[in-house]
Protein backbone atom coordinates (compact mmCIF):
# COMPACT_ATOMS: atom_id res chain seq x y z
CA UNK A 1 0.00 0.00 0.00
CA UNK A 2 1.16 3.19 -0.62
CA UNK A 3 2.05 5.85 1.80
CA UNK A 4 1.96 10.09 1.44
CA UNK A 5 4.15 12.19 3.12
CA UNK A 6 2.18 15.23 3.85
CA UNK A 7 5.00 18.59 2.87
CA UNK A 8 6.80 19.92 5.46
CA UNK A 9 5.39 22.93 5.95
CA UNK A 10 2.02 21.91 6.31
CA UNK A 11 2.73 18.93 9.25
CA UNK A 12 4.61 21.97 10.98
CA UNK A 13 1.55 23.28 11.00
CA UNK A 14 -0.33 20.62 12.92
CA UNK A 15 2.83 18.99 14.88
CA UNK A 16 1.22 19.79 18.35
CA UNK A 17 -1.71 17.86 17.06
CA UNK A 18 0.11 15.11 15.89
CA UNK A 19 2.84 14.68 19.28
CA UNK A 20 -0.85 13.94 21.34
CA UNK A 21 -2.75 12.00 18.95
CA UNK A 22 -1.41 8.63 17.38
CA UNK A 23 -1.63 7.82 13.58
CA UNK A 24 -3.50 5.05 14.99
CA UNK A 25 -6.92 7.33 15.54
CA UNK A 26 -7.08 8.83 11.88
CA UNK A 27 -10.16 7.00 10.86
CA UNK A 28 -11.87 7.52 13.73
CA UNK A 29 -15.19 9.42 11.91
CA UNK A 30 -16.17 12.51 13.62
CA UNK A 31 -19.76 12.17 15.04
CA UNK A 32 -22.05 13.08 12.44
CA UNK A 33 -24.52 15.97 12.26
CA UNK A 34 -27.90 14.89 12.37
CA UNK A 35 -29.89 15.49 8.97
CA UNK A 36 -31.74 18.59 9.23
CA UNK A 37 -35.17 19.47 8.54
CA UNK A 38 -34.23 21.12 4.91
CA UNK A 39 -31.95 18.28 4.16
CA UNK A 40 -32.72 14.93 2.27
CA UNK A 41 -30.97 11.41 3.45
CA UNK A 42 -28.81 9.26 1.00
CA UNK A 43 -27.58 5.96 2.06
CA UNK A 44 -25.00 4.38 -0.01
CA UNK A 45 -22.87 1.24 1.35
CA UNK A 46 -19.97 -0.02 -0.78
CA UNK A 47 -18.78 -3.79 0.12
CA UNK A 48 -15.63 -4.14 -1.95
CA UNK A 49 -14.09 -7.31 -2.28
CA UNK A 50 -10.51 -7.60 -0.94
CA UNK A 51 -9.29 -10.53 -1.80
CA UNK A 52 -6.15 -10.97 -4.24
CA UNK A 53 -7.35 -10.49 -7.34
CA UNK A 54 -8.93 -6.99 -6.43
CA UNK A 55 -6.12 -4.49 -6.38
CA UNK A 56 -7.95 -2.60 -9.45
CA UNK A 57 -10.73 -2.52 -8.12
CA UNK A 58 -9.69 -0.91 -4.38
CA UNK A 59 -7.56 1.93 -6.50
CA UNK A 60 -10.28 2.76 -8.65
CA UNK A 61 -12.96 3.02 -5.18
CA UNK A 62 -9.75 5.07 -3.41
CA UNK A 63 -9.47 7.45 -6.48
CA UNK A 64 -13.73 7.71 -7.25
CA UNK A 65 -14.89 8.04 -3.86
CA UNK A 66 -15.42 11.76 -4.43
CA UNK A 67 -17.14 11.60 -7.59
CA UNK A 68 -19.50 8.86 -6.53
CA UNK A 69 -21.03 11.21 -3.97
CA UNK A 70 -20.47 14.30 -6.36
CA UNK A 71 -23.30 12.95 -7.95
CA UNK A 72 -25.86 14.54 -4.61
CA UNK A 73 -24.39 17.96 -5.08
CA UNK A 74 -26.72 19.30 -6.30
CA UNK A 75 -29.54 16.83 -5.83
CA UNK A 76 -32.88 17.93 -4.32
CA UNK A 77 -35.78 16.38 -3.05
CA UNK A 78 -38.93 18.41 -2.54
CA UNK A 79 -37.26 21.37 -2.32
CA UNK A 80 -34.14 19.78 0.19
CA UNK A 81 -30.66 19.08 -0.46
CA UNK A 82 -29.65 15.58 -0.38
CA UNK A 83 -27.18 14.88 2.05
CA UNK A 84 -24.86 11.38 1.52
CA UNK A 85 -24.10 9.14 4.48
CA UNK A 86 -21.50 6.29 3.21
CA UNK A 87 -20.83 2.98 5.07
CA UNK A 88 -17.87 0.24 3.70
CA UNK A 89 -17.48 -3.07 4.03
CA UNK A 90 -14.70 -5.35 2.67
CA UNK A 91 -15.48 -9.27 1.76
CA UNK A 92 -13.23 -12.14 0.51
CA UNK A 93 -10.23 -10.91 2.32
CA UNK A 94 -8.76 -14.01 4.08
CA UNK A 95 -6.68 -11.84 6.43
CA UNK A 96 -10.16 -12.09 8.42
CA UNK A 97 -11.72 -14.28 10.78
CA UNK A 98 -13.28 -17.43 8.79
CA UNK A 99 -16.11 -17.13 11.60
CA UNK A 100 -17.51 -13.51 10.34
CA UNK A 101 -17.35 -15.30 6.52
CA UNK A 102 -14.19 -13.17 5.49
CA UNK A 103 -16.30 -9.98 5.97
CA UNK A 104 -15.38 -7.05 8.06
CA UNK A 105 -17.52 -3.84 8.68
CA UNK A 106 -15.17 -1.39 8.00
CA UNK A 107 -17.17 2.05 7.97
CA UNK A 108 -20.73 1.92 9.60
CA UNK A 109 -22.91 5.14 7.98
CA UNK A 110 -21.23 8.38 8.26
CA UNK A 111 -21.38 11.78 6.61
CA UNK A 112 -17.80 11.83 7.45
CA UNK A 113 -15.91 11.31 3.94
CA UNK A 114 -12.65 12.06 5.06
CA UNK A 115 -12.75 8.89 7.35
CA UNK A 116 -14.32 6.79 4.71
CA UNK A 117 -11.20 7.76 1.91
CA UNK A 118 -9.14 6.93 5.11
CA UNK A 119 -9.84 3.72 5.55
CA UNK A 120 -10.19 3.08 1.79
CA UNK A 121 -6.47 3.85 1.37
CA UNK A 122 -5.61 1.53 4.41
CA UNK A 123 -7.46 -1.41 2.60
CA UNK A 124 -5.25 -4.39 1.54
CA UNK A 125 -5.80 -7.44 -0.80
CA UNK A 126 -5.35 -10.74 0.33
CA UNK A 127 -5.99 -14.58 -0.27
CA UNK A 128 -10.07 -15.01 -1.32
CA UNK A 129 -12.88 -16.64 -0.16
CA UNK A 130 -15.89 -14.55 -1.86
CA UNK A 131 -19.46 -15.19 -0.04
CA UNK A 132 -21.77 -12.06 -1.84
CA UNK A 133 -24.69 -13.60 0.20
CA UNK A 134 -22.65 -13.32 3.98
CA UNK A 135 -21.66 -10.10 3.10
CA UNK A 136 -25.13 -8.65 1.92
CA UNK A 137 -27.04 -10.05 4.50
CA UNK A 138 -24.85 -8.42 6.90
CA UNK A 139 -25.03 -5.23 5.47
CA UNK A 140 -28.96 -5.03 5.53
CA UNK A 141 -28.96 -6.36 8.86
CA UNK A 142 -26.45 -5.14 10.82
CA UNK A 143 -26.45 -1.46 9.21
CA UNK A 144 -28.39 1.95 10.39
CA UNK A 145 -30.53 2.12 7.77
CA UNK A 146 -33.13 4.48 7.93
CA UNK A 147 -37.10 3.18 7.56
CA UNK A 148 -38.57 5.93 5.70
CA UNK A 149 -39.24 5.12 2.46
CA UNK A 150 -38.21 8.86 1.21
CA UNK A 151 -34.73 7.79 1.86
CA UNK A 152 -32.75 6.58 -1.15
CA UNK A 153 -30.91 3.38 0.37
CA UNK A 154 -28.81 1.28 -2.09
CA UNK A 155 -26.07 -1.13 -1.53
CA UNK A 156 -23.32 -1.09 -4.29
CA UNK A 157 -21.19 -4.93 -3.80
CA UNK A 158 -18.36 -5.63 -6.19
CA UNK A 159 -16.24 -8.44 -6.57
CA UNK A 160 -15.35 -11.34 -9.24
CA UNK A 161 -16.08 -14.57 -8.08
CA UNK A 162 -19.56 -16.15 -8.38
CA UNK A 163 -22.30 -14.30 -6.57
CA UNK A 164 -23.40 -17.89 -5.34
CA UNK A 165 -20.61 -18.63 -3.06
CA UNK A 166 -20.60 -19.44 0.51
CA UNK A 167 -23.55 -21.06 2.74
CA UNK A 168 -25.73 -17.84 2.85
CA UNK A 169 -28.18 -17.94 -0.35
CA UNK A 170 -27.38 -14.39 -1.88
CA UNK A 171 -31.27 -14.36 -3.44
CA UNK A 172 -32.87 -14.83 0.15
CA UNK A 173 -30.19 -11.69 0.99
CA UNK A 174 -31.09 -9.52 -1.97
CA UNK A 175 -34.54 -10.54 -1.23
CA UNK A 176 -34.98 -9.68 2.28
CA UNK A 177 -32.73 -6.07 1.18
CA UNK A 178 -35.56 -4.78 -0.84
CA UNK A 179 -38.14 -5.49 1.66
CA UNK A 180 -36.30 -3.44 3.80
CA UNK A 181 -36.80 -0.84 0.54
CA UNK A 182 -33.04 -1.17 0.11
CA UNK A 183 -31.99 -1.63 -3.23
CA UNK A 184 -29.08 -3.95 -4.32
CA UNK A 185 -26.70 -3.30 -7.43
CA UNK A 186 -24.22 -6.02 -8.40
CA UNK A 187 -20.82 -4.73 -9.90
CA UNK A 188 -18.86 -7.72 -11.46
CA UNK A 189 -15.71 -7.29 -12.29
CA UNK A 190 -15.24 -9.41 -16.09
CA UNK A 191 -17.29 -10.36 -18.16
CA UNK A 192 -20.59 -9.71 -18.54
CA UNK A 193 -21.25 -14.14 -19.40
CA UNK A 194 -18.97 -14.54 -16.51
CA UNK A 195 -21.18 -12.16 -14.39
CA UNK A 196 -24.53 -13.19 -15.41
CA UNK A 197 -23.69 -17.26 -15.28
CA UNK A 198 -22.23 -16.52 -11.90
CA UNK A 199 -25.31 -14.81 -10.59
CA UNK A 200 -24.18 -11.38 -10.29
CA UNK A 201 -27.62 -10.48 -12.51
CA UNK A 202 -29.87 -12.62 -10.45
CA UNK A 203 -29.55 -10.74 -7.43
CA UNK A 204 -29.53 -7.49 -8.52
CA UNK A 205 -32.72 -8.06 -10.31
CA UNK A 206 -34.65 -9.98 -6.95
CA UNK A 207 -34.09 -6.43 -5.07
CA UNK A 208 -34.45 -4.20 -8.26
CA UNK A 209 -31.31 -3.18 -8.47
CA UNK A 210 -29.03 -2.49 -11.42
CA UNK A 211 -26.53 -5.59 -13.00
CA UNK A 212 -23.19 -3.94 -14.21
CA UNK A 213 -19.76 -4.75 -15.35
CA UNK A 214 -16.60 -3.08 -15.01
CA UNK A 215 -12.83 -3.36 -15.87
CA UNK A 216 -11.26 -3.22 -12.24
CA UNK A 217 -7.85 -3.55 -13.78
CA UNK A 218 -8.36 -0.38 -16.00
CA UNK A 219 -6.48 2.57 -14.73
CA UNK A 220 -9.01 5.81 -14.66
CA UNK A 221 -7.11 8.73 -16.98
CA UNK A 222 -9.39 11.23 -16.78
CA UNK A 223 -9.68 13.88 -19.52
CA UNK A 224 -7.30 17.07 -18.01
CA UNK A 225 -9.62 20.61 -18.53
CA UNK A 226 -7.63 23.77 -18.12
CA UNK A 227 -9.01 24.16 -14.79
CA UNK A 228 -8.19 21.29 -13.24
CA UNK A 229 -4.93 22.72 -11.67
CA UNK A 230 -6.43 26.25 -10.53
CA UNK A 231 -9.21 24.14 -9.00
CA UNK A 232 -7.13 21.48 -7.50
CA UNK A 233 -4.88 24.84 -5.99
CA UNK A 234 -8.09 26.05 -4.35
CA UNK A 235 -9.12 23.26 -2.84
CA UNK A 236 -5.70 23.57 -0.98
CA UNK A 237 -6.24 27.41 -0.34
CA UNK A 238 -9.46 26.35 1.13
CA UNK A 239 -8.04 24.47 4.44
CA UNK A 240 -6.55 27.78 5.42
CA UNK A 241 -10.34 29.02 6.23
CA UNK A 242 -10.72 26.02 8.91
CA UNK A 243 -10.49 26.82 13.09
CA UNK A 244 -10.00 23.28 14.46
CA UNK A 245 -11.63 23.06 18.03
CA UNK A 246 -12.58 20.56 20.44
CA UNK A 247 -11.27 17.02 21.08
CA UNK A 248 -12.20 16.12 17.29
CA UNK A 249 -10.45 19.47 15.83
CA UNK A 250 -6.69 18.44 15.45
CA UNK A 251 -7.08 14.79 14.68
CA UNK A 252 -10.08 15.74 11.92
CA UNK A 253 -7.52 18.38 10.67
CA UNK A 254 -4.98 16.16 10.10
CA UNK A 255 -7.00 13.64 7.86
CA UNK A 256 -8.12 16.46 6.25
CA UNK A 257 -4.85 17.21 5.09
CA UNK A 258 -3.68 13.59 4.52
CA UNK A 259 -7.01 13.06 2.26
CA UNK A 260 -6.18 16.01 0.13
CA UNK A 261 -2.52 14.21 -0.34
CA UNK A 262 -3.84 11.07 -0.90
CA UNK A 263 -6.75 12.20 -3.97
CA UNK A 264 -3.12 14.37 -4.98
CA UNK A 265 -1.43 11.33 -5.35
CA UNK A 266 -4.39 10.13 -8.06
CA UNK A 267 -4.96 13.63 -9.71
CA UNK A 268 -4.49 11.35 -13.04
CA UNK A 269 -7.50 9.46 -12.08
CA UNK A 270 -9.31 13.12 -11.62
CA UNK A 271 -9.82 12.56 -7.45
CA UNK A 272 -8.14 16.13 -6.74
CA UNK A 273 -10.69 18.22 -8.33
CA UNK A 274 -13.30 15.82 -7.89
CA UNK A 275 -12.47 15.89 -3.85
CA UNK A 276 -12.39 19.92 -4.29
CA UNK A 277 -15.57 19.61 -5.61
CA UNK A 278 -17.18 17.71 -2.52
CA UNK A 279 -15.53 19.99 -0.41
CA UNK A 280 -17.51 22.78 -1.60
CA UNK A 281 -20.51 21.48 -1.26
CA UNK A 282 -23.11 20.62 1.23
CA UNK A 283 -22.07 16.73 1.55
CA UNK A 284 -18.72 18.01 2.68
CA UNK A 285 -19.86 18.56 6.67
CA UNK A 286 -16.98 19.83 9.03
CA UNK A 287 -18.86 21.47 11.47
CA UNK A 288 -17.82 18.53 14.19
CA UNK A 289 -14.03 20.04 14.13
CA UNK A 290 -14.64 23.23 12.89
CA UNK A 291 -15.84 26.16 14.24
CA UNK A 292 -16.48 28.35 11.21
CA UNK A 293 -19.12 25.12 9.92
CA UNK A 294 -20.36 25.26 13.64
CA UNK A 295 -21.23 28.61 13.81
CA UNK A 296 -23.09 28.19 10.06
CA UNK A 297 -24.71 24.84 10.56
CA UNK A 298 -25.15 24.19 14.13
CA UNK A 299 -25.52 27.85 15.35
CA UNK A 300 -22.63 27.82 17.79
CA UNK A 301 -21.84 30.85 19.42
CA UNK A 302 -17.93 31.02 19.48
CA UNK A 303 -17.97 32.50 22.85
CA UNK A 304 -18.95 29.67 23.65
CA UNK A 305 -15.68 27.34 23.10
CA UNK A 306 -13.29 27.70 25.59
CA UNK A 307 -9.25 28.70 24.95
CA UNK A 308 -8.15 25.65 25.42
CA UNK A 309 -10.30 23.91 22.62
CA UNK A 310 -8.56 26.05 20.24
CA UNK A 311 -5.37 25.99 18.04
CA UNK A 312 -2.72 27.59 20.37
CA UNK A 313 -2.38 30.30 17.87
CA UNK A 314 -6.20 31.90 18.63
CA UNK A 315 -5.98 30.69 22.65
CA UNK A 316 -5.37 34.44 23.83
CA UNK A 317 -7.97 36.12 21.28
CA UNK A 318 -11.00 37.71 23.26
CA UNK A 319 -14.80 37.32 22.73
CA UNK A 320 -14.94 39.85 19.96
CA UNK A 321 -11.49 38.70 18.31
CA UNK A 322 -12.51 35.23 18.17
CA UNK A 323 -16.04 36.15 16.66
CA UNK A 324 -13.92 38.53 14.05
CA UNK A 325 -11.83 35.56 12.90
CA UNK A 326 -14.66 33.39 12.49
CA UNK A 327 -16.11 35.64 10.26
CA UNK A 328 -13.24 36.42 8.04
CA UNK A 329 -12.43 33.01 7.44
CA UNK A 330 -16.25 32.38 6.57
CA UNK A 331 -16.15 35.48 4.18
CA UNK A 332 -12.77 34.04 2.61
CA UNK A 333 -14.13 30.07 2.32
CA UNK A 334 -17.78 31.52 0.21
CA UNK A 335 -14.86 33.78 -1.85
CA UNK A 336 -12.89 30.50 -2.42
CA UNK A 337 -15.94 28.27 -2.66
CA UNK A 338 -16.88 30.25 -5.43
CA UNK A 339 -14.12 30.85 -7.27
CA UNK A 340 -13.86 26.56 -7.48
CA UNK A 341 -17.49 26.83 -9.13
CA UNK A 342 -17.54 29.09 -11.50
CA UNK A 343 -13.97 27.45 -12.59
CA UNK A 344 -16.03 24.38 -12.55
CA UNK A 345 -18.82 25.46 -14.53
CA UNK A 346 -16.20 26.00 -17.32
CA UNK A 347 -14.60 22.74 -17.01
CA UNK A 348 -17.66 20.81 -17.18
CA UNK A 349 -18.52 22.22 -20.84
CA UNK A 350 -15.25 21.25 -21.98
CA UNK A 351 -15.15 18.18 -20.49
CA UNK A 352 -18.96 17.36 -22.33
CA UNK A 353 -17.76 18.36 -25.34
CA UNK A 354 -14.83 15.80 -25.06
CA UNK A 355 -16.64 13.14 -23.71
CA UNK A 356 -19.29 13.48 -26.97
CA UNK A 357 -16.28 12.90 -29.05
CA UNK A 358 -14.77 10.23 -27.12
CA UNK A 359 -17.20 8.01 -25.31
CA UNK A 360 -17.12 7.69 -21.79
CA UNK A 361 -15.74 4.68 -20.11
CA UNK A 362 -17.48 1.84 -17.79
CA UNK A 363 -15.32 2.15 -14.70
CA UNK A 364 -17.02 1.86 -10.69
CA UNK A 365 -17.44 5.53 -10.86
CA UNK A 366 -19.16 5.55 -14.15
CA UNK A 367 -22.06 2.82 -13.29
CA UNK A 368 -22.32 3.93 -9.74
CA UNK A 369 -23.22 7.12 -11.24
CA UNK A 370 -25.34 6.10 -13.59
CA UNK A 371 -27.26 3.45 -11.64
CA UNK A 372 -27.67 6.46 -8.57
CA UNK A 373 -29.17 8.89 -10.49
CA UNK A 374 -31.81 6.32 -12.25
CA UNK A 375 -32.93 4.75 -8.69
CA UNK A 376 -33.14 8.00 -7.08
CA UNK A 377 -35.14 9.47 -9.12
CA UNK A 378 -37.53 7.02 -7.77
CA UNK A 379 -38.05 8.54 -4.58
CA UNK A 380 -38.17 12.00 -6.18
CA UNK A 381 -34.56 13.10 -5.66
CA UNK A 382 -34.14 15.34 -8.75
CA UNK A 383 -30.52 16.14 -9.99
CA UNK A 384 -29.56 19.25 -11.92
Amino acid sequence: MKTHTLPLLRCLKLLPALVLLPWSLSAEPVKDRPVSDNEALVQIALLLDTSNSMDGLIEQAKSQLWKIVNEFNDAKQHGKAAVVQVALYEYGNNNLSVGTNYIRLVQPFTRDLDAVSDHLFKLTTHGGQEYCGAVVREAVDRLTWEASPQVYKAIFIAGNEPFTQGTVNPNEACRAALQRGIVVNTIHCGSQAAGESGGWRTGAALAEGKFMTIDQDKAIVRLEAPQDKEIARLSIELNKTYISYGREGPRAEANQLRQDENAAANAAAGASVQRALTKISRNYDSSGWDLVDAVKRKGVAPSSVKPEDLPKEYQQLDEAALQKLVEEKSTERERIQSEIKKLNEAREQFLADKTREQGEADTLDAVIGKAVREQAAKVKIEFK
